[in-house]
């Protein structure tokens, strides 16, 4: 670029600690600095906390507060700065049990925590480098702090397209076709959110079907997508392929860009970095003794919580499916229940001899890679169905809550490479096996893994060095360069 963007961009990155989010992020991160920036990634103490617990496990050292996530990323030459902030709570506090206390929190605390943080943050880097802001899209400041700090604030939406366009404008076109607050009619279909085809309401999230709207979740989103409205760029973990009309509705209102699935860019696959909030199972050996797409994986995410009658009943279907499975079980996947083996059907795991594998928790993307998995039963988080489609694994879909009933439509109703396991939320032992049946076999599921392989090729291709993911984020890259040396002269002129 010349001397006309001499000046080294900083990117200042900051997610929210879930793993779901946490994952892109650091891979965001990579394919920054592998383009040239440095970049200051900041985790909350609490994440950090886990990460260095999970670390410390897997590689036996003692000095677990130590763990720096990206010391591979730079040995390799990249920039990368890492650091942590406190949230508010101690350690000790359960931010999952407690998750309306500590969204409370994030709306009205950490705010100011971020502001000051960003503040003396700004105050200690060095002259030549110009800072900007990436921030996760469901935090409720962004906009507000980059404004105050004349930082280029740069929003990264980790979901599907369609999720963030219903969000957009839903709050305004639903009160003004009456649906919301929602009425009594508790099935209705949606055609007037621009960017996404008609919708049932049964597939919206369900936050945007509750009658009380005065919930912290109702607060904090109403808050996100006025700051979201405000970002001057928009960053897509999806593809234009999958979304090409959502897509192309939402860069008329801002600058959008799609370039995922970030996680598989070639920079982030030969950079490791640990990002496990918790301590991963190595399933390899198990999986080396089964047949070919024979292993249904079974996983319900690192956040999302489920209750004793679901367990019960997908482990009712497991065994008389008679299909090998790895089961993911993760701890206080039934909040109300602190020991796992106390979730599990009394005698599950005596009945299982070699069938099955139950985990706590394991590397998604070693199990998908392993030639003996051949399904997914899944809670349509939508980092799980973007790896799945990677690996060309078919899905079976259960979506629990937040954004998973729309990717469930995308995943089931437009794209056709999964299944759903049922109708409603109930859920049957003997339905959910005859379901793993249908997606195990390959005469009954042919269709769908023959789409799911043709989607494969797309995410590939989208990857690939012309891929549009690639284009995209290059494009990205110059109009953010171009924005932050228009900024820096403007600045420059006033003072």
């Amino acid at each position: 670029m010349g001397e006309k963007f001499a000046v080294k961009p900083h990117a200042i990155m900051i997610s929210v600690p879930y793993q779901g989010h946490a994952n892109p992020f650091t891979h965001l991160a990579i394919k920054l600095a592998s383009k040239g920036f440095t970049i200051t990634f900041v985790h909350t103490q609490d994440a950090h906390h886990r990460i260095s617990k999970s670390y410390q496990k897997l590689n036996s050292t003692s000095s677990s507060d130590e763990v720096d996530i990206f010391s591979e990323a730079r040995d390799s030459g990249l920039d990368i700065r890492y650091t942590t902030i406190a949230d508010g709570f101690p350690l000790e506090f359960d931010r999952d049990q407690n998750v309306n206390e500590y969204w409370e929190s994030i709306l009205h605390d950490f705010p100011s925590r971020v502001d000051e943080f960003i503040g003396n943050l700004i105050e200690s880097f060095d002259p030549e480098l110009l800072p900007f802001l990436v921030a996760d899209a469901i935090y409720p400041w962004p906009a507000t702090i980059a404004k105050k700090y004349n930082l280029v604030n740069v929003s990264f939406w980790t979901g599907p397209a369609a999720v963030l366009a219903i969000n957009y404008y839903f709050f305004d076109h639903l009160r003004a076709n009456g649906h919301f607050p929602p009425t009594d009619d508790p099935l209705y279909s949606i055609d007037y959110i621009p960017g996404v085809e008609s919708i049932s309401s049964k597939d919206l999230m369900p936050y945007l079907r509750e009658a009380d709207t005065t919930t912290i979740v109702h607060k904090v989103l109403l808050r996100v997508f006025e700051e979201v409205k405000k970002a001057d760029f928009i960053l897509h973990n999806t593809l234009q392929e999958l979304e090409q009309h959502t897509l192309s509705t939402l860069n008329q209102k801002q600058p959008t860009y799609a370039i995922g699935p970030v996680s598989f860019s070639p920079d982030c696959i030969k950079t490791r970095v640990s990002k496990s909030l918790l301590f991963e199972i190595d399933c390899s050996k198990w999986l080396g003794s089964k047949p070919p797409s024979s292993v249904l994986y079974v996983s319900f995410g690192s956040n999302v919580p489920t209750n004793k009658q679901v367990i019960e009943a997908i482990a009712q279907g497991l065994l008389l499916s008679e299909v090998s499975f790895i089961w993911v079980i993760r701890p206080k996947i039934v909040r109300s229940i602190d020991d796992n083996k106390n979730v599990l059907p009394a005698g599950f795991e005596d009945n299982l001899k070699d069938k099955g594998l139950v985990v706590p928790w394991c590397d998604q993307n070693a199990v998908f890679s392993n030639p003996a998995v051949g399904g997914f039963l899944t809670h349509c988080g939508w980092n799980s169905i973007l790896e799945s489609m990677w690996y060309g694994i078919p899905l079976i879909c259960y979506p629990i809550m937040y954004d998973q009933p729309t990717n469930r439509k995308l995943v089931v109703d437009d794209w056709k490479i999964g299944v759903n396991l049922c109708d409603g939320v109930s859920v049957d032992g003997a339905e959910i096996a005859l379901k793993i049946k249908q997606l195990m076999c390959e005469k009954t599921s042919i269709g769908i893994r023959n789409e799911i392989m043709k989607f494969r090729s797309v995410l590939h291709d989208a990857l690939s060095e012309e891929g549009s993911s690639n284009r995209n984020f290059d494009q990205f890259i110059q109009d953010l360069r171009h924005k932050m040396h228009v900024g820096k002269e403007n600045v420059s002129s006033t003072i």
